[in-house]
């Protein structure tokens, strides 16, 4: 070999230095390729220098032979050394080589590659940062080597270079992002510590804003939270924590926007600390960014809502998610009811000519920002011209009702979540009656299902949303009385009024002209009592358990005149009498006997108005389904002469049990407050003329004994 030749201006003797497999003889080679190195940089001998730096590379670091390669290494480290402040001039050619060793089988020689990048990296200091993604990308491999000296050598070389970056002004962040949101989603333990010990530096350097590119690797921190490590764990736990420290502090610069997105996925997580962590961001990005964040309402309502019904074991995310539904709810306003119609005459006053070509700025604006499933749209909001040209955020109303129906449909979800759900839907309807009413035919049916709730606090909350839907005067169409719903609209099939012909030729115009027409109820009303009472027929349980309770709590939230008044209308052309009955004596026993009704019972006891005498002949006729609730009706009106007659014609019916026990309770309700107390006193001959007049009528059979006891009492 032509050692001498091929290798110049390298001695023979320092060549075969630094072939040797010992150490030492190698280091003494090192040490004379710097006194070498030292002399061309003194002569200004760029050529030879170059031609040093490529004979150690492609010779000794890049050969062959284990012992040829450590050699290779010493020696550029020693021509760094000897190059000293001009080592910046030729870091490419000394770094790359020795990077290259980081693959090495032999851990020996990773170790020695790390070595002779310490030196390089030490000598050359702030002029490697040109180089810094290919020193990141060799150290984060390192950072996972399993041989302990080469990840001591590792760190040592990691710590010089942060306080490189530390001390400098120079570091390429954006050259730098795209690195590390590549390495960011390493599953290797090391590596994750790795990458999480430079994010905390990098945050801590005040010349370097890595929030800027917070959404480039807010997912990769969430997942790494998530690591095994409980001080991987803890670590990352911090990073966020010194993020979410800066948001607060600067949240004007932050894209919210785009971590809208990352954080409901997270929000879903079913790692407990990811879940809160997540949980606790979007608390804060709700409340810092406003109605940015309005556009991803049902991608947040869908992490949120679940998470309102967990047990004590999750208290803390669950705290948490309820502040962030109720800050969420605050943000839709009344101007979020008038934002299409903003947008349309803003439309139609700036309309084009057809015959001239319309510019791309205005013909996006005249469409709809859909970005509840796009993380990458960096600002949601869209700008309306309005009066107090302000800007305006689309609210992506269809979306959040698809979330909050498919919540109610999910038997599985939690109390607390149903109640949530119709709390949300009683504030869209309070907040944004016009653009709700929309979705009323298709929220309708799951609303009336939701008065089966085992839960009376659900039922309370839903027979809000109803009655908000009965009353609001956006729910207010072309007025139609009962005939004119007889015939369904497209699209309103569960709303219907399920009018017969046979019913209206016998009802005739008399049934018709008491339908309810008070101000206060719009089309919605009629329906809603409709479909009710043929839930009530259909689910007779929910009658005999719920019946009372719910119509009670209807009479509270809406006019009782009008339920009542209703109710009658319709069950006078029930064709199920059994149902009719049962549903007329439940309605006289709520009349009767809850407080809620005490000014309806008053204003039937003074039939001097036109009004109590027209709501009184809408009950009757419907309370003659049932003889004896007809009775307590007329003694309630103090109808007595009437009474009288109509006890005078109970001998002619049919005495049953059913029959008996009705009188039995009459006889009971005779005696009540209701009658002795609240109502003009009842004369004592006439009372004991009606008394005597339920025993009097002997029916063609003898009643069994019990019986007869039941009516004398």
């Amino acid at each position: 070999m032509n050692a001498e030749r091929d290798l110049a201006p390298l001695a023979p003797s320092v060549v075969r230095a630094l072939n040797d497999k010992l150490y030492e003889k190698r280091k003494v080679a090192a040490l004379e390729i710097e006194k070498l190195v030292r002399e061309f940089v003194a002569q200004n001998n760029t050529s030879q220098i170059k031609h040093v730096i490529l004979i150690l590379s492609q010779e000794f670091a890049l050969s062959q032979h284990p012992h040829s390669r450590k050699g290779g290494l010493i020696g550029l480290a020693a021509c760094s050394i000897a190059l000293g402040k001009d080592s910046g001039l030729y870091l490419k050619e000394l770094i790359e080589p020795v990077l290259t060793c980081f693959n090495d089988a032999d851990s020996r020689l990773r170790y020695y590659a790390c070595e002779a990048l310490y030196n390089i990296v030490k000598v050359a200091r702030g002029s490697v940062l040109p180089h810094f993604n290919v020193l990141f990308d060799g150290l984060s491999k390192l950072a996972a080597d399993p041989d302990p000296n080469v990840k001591s050598g590792s760190e040592l070389l990691d710590r010089l270079l942060k306080d490189i970056v530390t001390e400098s002004n120079q570091f390429d962040l954006v050259g730098f992002i795209p690195l590390l949101r590549e390495r960011i989603y390493s599953n290797n333990q090391y590596a994750r510590q790795f990458i999480i010990s430079w994010i905390l530096v990098l945050e801590s350097v005040p010349d370097i804003n890595l929030l800027d590119y917070l959404p480039e690797i807010l997912d990769g921190l969430f997942q790494i939270l998530g690591d095994n490590s409980k001080e991987i764990r803890k670590m990352c736990e911090v990073a966020l924590g010194e993020f979410l420290k800066e948001i607060k502090k600067n949240p004007s610069s932050v894209k919210f926007a785009e971590m809208a997105n990352i954080l409901v996925i997270h929000c879903q997580a079913a790692d407990d600390l990811i879940q809160l962590t997540a949980m606790c961001w979007m608390r804060e990005f709700i409340q810092l960014a406003g109605r940015v964040m309005l556009p991803y309402s049902s991608g947040i309502l869908t992490a949120v809502l679940p998470c309102l019904s967990y047990d004590d074991r999750k208290k803390n995310i669950k705290e948490v998610a309820n502040v962030c539904n109720q800050s969420l709810m605050k943000l839709v306003i009344p101007e979020d009811d008038e934002m299409d119609e903003a947008k349309q005459s803003i439309t139609l006053s700036a309309e084009p000519n057809p015959e001239e070509p319309v510019s791309k700025p205005e013909a996006a604006s005249t469409g709809s920002l859909d970005v509840s499933g796009d993380s990458s749209v960096s600002n949601a909001s869209v700008c309306t011209v309005t009066s107090s040209e302000r800007i305006q955020v689309t609210l992506n109303l269809d979306g959040i009702v698809q979330v909050l129906d498919c919540h109610l449909h999910d038997t599985s979800i939690g109390m607390m979540t149903r109640i949530a759900v119709l709390k949300w839907l009683y504030h869209l309807y309070i907040k944004t009656p016009r653009k709700m009413f929309r979705h009323t035919d298709s929220l309708f049916p799951i609303l009336l299902r939701t008065l089966s709730d085992e839960s009376d606090e659900v039922i309370l909350k839903d027979l809000e949303v109803l009655a908000e839907i009965a009353s609001s005067p956006a729910g207010q169409t072309e007025g139609y009385g009962p005939s004119e719903a007889a015939e369904p609209r497209p699209g309103q099939v569960e709303l219907h009024v399920p009018i017969r012909n046979s019913q209206l030729s016998s009802s005739g115009p008399k049934g018709l002209e008491c339908s309810p027409s008070t101000p206060t109820m719009n089309s919605y009303f009629y329906k809603f009592m409709i479909n009710l009472l043929k839930r009530f027929s259909s689910e007779r349980k929910l009658l005999e358990t719920r019946g009372a309770f719910i119509i009670r709590q209807l009479c509270l939230l809406l006019n009782a005149e009008n339920i009542f008044h209703s109710m009658a209308d319709i069950l006078l052309r029930e064709e199920d009498l059994k149902f009719a009955s049962t549903m007329v004596h439940t309605l006289n026993t709520i009349l009767l006997t809850s407080s809620e009704l005490f000014q309806l019972r008053n204003q039937l006891k003074d039939l001097r108005t036109p009004e109590s005498r027209n709501l009184f002949c809408c009950l009757y006729r419907s309370w003659c389904h049932n003889p004896v609730t007809t009775v307590s009706l007329c003694f309630l009106t103090q109808n007595y002469k009437h009474a009288y007659d109509l006890i005078q014609k109970f001998g002619d019916l049919e005495v049953t049990v059913d029959f008996l026990t009705e009188v039995d309770k009459l006889v009971q309700l005779i005696e009540c407050p209701i009658f002795t107390c609240k109502a003009q006193p009842l004369p004592s001959s006439r009372k004991c003329a009606v008394l005597g007049a339920l025993t009097l009528p002997a029916p063609p059979t003898p009643p069994h004994a019990s019986q007869q006891h039941c009516v004398r009492k």
